[in-house]
């Protein structure tokens, strides 16, 4: 029997700007798309301080696991993208407020661009135990 794949969506955090879900699950295994900070109520980015920006997105990163039954502290692995990693410092200072030990796995890199000139972007990989 193929296990299913559920699309997760909620109003909470920011809508998909492009043709993919906010995240999908499969079984216990959730695939959080990558957030950028934009309010969801205005559509627009929150700020362009990176301290702002990086709460944002961790806060859509949040609201995005609770629609699917998880936690931050589901999460298992996370990408942190930056247009400029002079902004790690600041971006890793509000990440570590979020994310308690053990951490999850995690990259960051510096990219050329990120989608309505975000500074930051996240994604996530999260284990929801499945509840029967």
């Amino acid at each position: 029997m193929k296990t299913p794949i559920t699309a997760i969506h909620t109003t909470l955090a920011a809508p998909a700007i492009g043709p993919y879900s906010q995240a999908i699950r499969i079984g216990q295994f959730l695939f959080v798309s990558g957030q950028i900070p934009i309010d969801p109520d205005t559509g627009d980015m929150v700020s362009d301080d990176i301290t702002q920006q990086t709460e944002r997105v961790i806060r859509s990163l949040k609201f995005v696991l609770d629609a699917a039954g998880g936690s931050i502290s589901d999460v298992v692995r996370t990408t942190v993208f930056l247009t400029d990693l002079a902004d790690f410092e600041d971006m890793n200072a509000v990440y570590a407020s979020y994310f308690n030990a053990p951490a999850p796995a995690r990259s960051t890199v510096q990219i050329a661009a990120l989608p309505k000139s975000a500074r930051v972007e996240i994604d996530a990989i999260a284990v929801i135990p499945v509840s029967n």
